[in-house]
């Protein structure tokens, strides 16, 4: 939404006697979201084309701007090739400082490598393109004063601190809470409650703390310490991490709702219309005590509690039934196991379905009992904390107990499909160097895991393969010196054949 229409907007609200909106940004969302399109039209909306998905032949990024702009869509005209990354900073520089002489807001500029071949060859790690980068603007500041220092916790059990603040005003947005990430960085900041501070808006989204200005303090100010004691339970350090976490996790109250959110969230079970106020209604009234016992629930249990009424549980009830048919993936990311986001649940659950199907998650307890410590650490996007983690999590009787109850509750696990090689390479790890004709290096990552095997970023004795493509570096020339089994491309093609 351009600046002068969101204005025009606001004029438009405040004779209307309404609220007036934050910033541009947050109305685009708001009118996507809008199940009336109309009010989405009324919006004035409006959008460039960056991408072109189709292989019109196009060899260059420019090359597809410029095939977009010819079929007509909208194209930014401030979009520019450049010969040196000398010529990116100039660039940046620039529309740091002139940002506000466009027609709409932005918060930094984004830089793409021009050939289509390279971009495809360098590939994807996780979501982030390794062909392309964003260089955020410095985020707009304020001051404002740090009223307290409370403390949030987490699905795991560990305690967050957030700076309570004096209400100001960034970007169009009123920020009143920042938040301070661990004891460590409270250190850093030198940051005592009372202190007047600068606050910006990290990516001009997320409030954060700067700077502290310990110069204006008064005297009056005090330190934080972290509470020896968080709902009921003893508070320690974490050895080793920043991070403070209560003693025994599963019986703090506020943990559980915590991972219950987590557990129902739309990236793990995605019961569609259970939120945070549901799940706390649930638990207060002794509806549940687990996220295992959100499937026994019935229509008439909801009906006692608050706003709800007949057709409002039977809806409730439904969500949660039809979500009971879940991805193995997704399964392994709604445990909440510490450490593990979407990313490492698929490489657990690839290392689940080696030994078989998963269809249920008793068969989970099965293959678990069967895997050691050092059996996780071998899987290359695995550390040490996260594997032993991980091997802790599988071998706790609690979690035996509740993987037990969903299996009681009938969840159904689907696992993705195995070919009747999946095992071909089974406990085999390769590393990769040099680029390939025939496959990206993601493509040949992909390949390798569904065949069963793993794959090192480095060389080593424990190495089975180094796949050697064009233009090799260190990582062959230490093959060589191990002894490590060197294959070439077309060699590599017959062996995942």
């Amino acid at each position: 939404m351009n600046t002068k229409d969101f204005q025009a907007l606001n004029k438009e609200q405040a004779r209307k006697n309404l609220p007036l909106y934050a910033n541009p940004r947050n109305v685009a969302a708001g009118s996507i979201r809008q199940l009336n399109p109309k009010i989405t039209a009324s919006r004035h909306l409006d959008s460039f084309a960056y991408a072109l998905v189709t292989d019109l032949g196009q060899k260059t990024h420019k090359e597809e701007h410029l095939i977009l702009k010819a079929f007509g869509f909208r194209t930014n005209p401030n979009n520019k090739r450049v010969d040196s990354l000398g010529e990116v900073f100039k660039i940046r520089d620039y529309w740091e400082k002139n940002r506000g002489k466009l027609p709409f807001e932005i918060d930094g500029i984004v830089v793409m490598i021009n050939s289509e071949e390279y971009r495809r060859r360098l590939g994807v790690v996780g979501k982030a393109p390794r062909g392309g980068i964003a260089y955020k603007f410095a985020a707009k500041e304020a001051e404002t004063i740090v009223e307290d220092i409370v403390v949030q916790v987490g699905r795991t059990g560990v305690l967050t601190p957030v700076a309570i603040l004096r209400p100001v005003s960034i970007g169009g947005v009123t920020v009143s809470r920042a938040t301070l990430h661990n004891e460590d960085e409270i250190k850093r900041l030198g940051l005592k409650i009372g202190d007047t501070v600068i606050v910006g808006r990290a990516g001009d989204v997320i409030p954060d703390i700067i700077k502290t200005l310990k110069e204006l303090r008064t005297g009056r100010e005090k330190t934080f310490h972290f509470p020896k004691e968080f709902c009921g339970q003893k508070v320690v350090r974490v050895a080793g991490e920043a991070a403070h976490k209560v003693l025994n996790p599963e019986k703090c109250e506020l943990v559980n709702h915590r991972r219950l959110y987590h557990f129902v969230s739309k990236a793990a079970f995605n019961m569609d219309g259970i939120g945070p106020k549901i799940i706390d209604a649930l638990l207060d009234n002794s509806l549940i005590s687990d996220a295992a016992d959100l499937f026994d629930l019935k229509d008439g249990d909801l009906l006692p509690l608050e706003r709800f009424a007949e057709k409002s549980a039977e809806n409730v009830v439904a969500s949660i039934q039809r979500s009971k048919t879940i991805g193995l993936y997704k399964f392994i990311f709604a445990l909440g196991i510490k450490h593990v986001g979407e990313e490492t649940a698929i490489d657990i659950g690839k290392k689940f379905i080696e030994h078989r199907t998963v269809s249920r998650p008793q068969d989970l307890i099965a293959v678990a009992g069967k895997l050691r410590l050092e059996d996780w650490q071998k899987i290359s996007n695995i550390g040490p904390k996260v594997a032993e983690s991980i091997f802790e999590y599988f071998n706790d009787k609690n979690v035996i107990i509740f993987l037990q109850k969903l299996d009681s509750a009938d969840i159904k696990i689907i696992s993705p499909k195995i070919s009747a090689k999946f095992l071909k390479l089974k406990n085999k790890i390769f590393v990769l160097t040099g680029s390939m004709q025939t496959l990206t290096r993601e493509e040949a990552k992909g390949r390798i895991r569904e065949l069963g095997g793993d794959i090192s970023s480095s060389v080593s004795v424990s190495v089975d393969y180094v796949v050697a493509g064009a233009e090799p570096g260190e990582k062959y020339d230490k093959a060589k010196k191990l002894g490590v089994k060197i294959i070439n491309e077309e060699a590599f093609l017959k062996l995942i054949k």
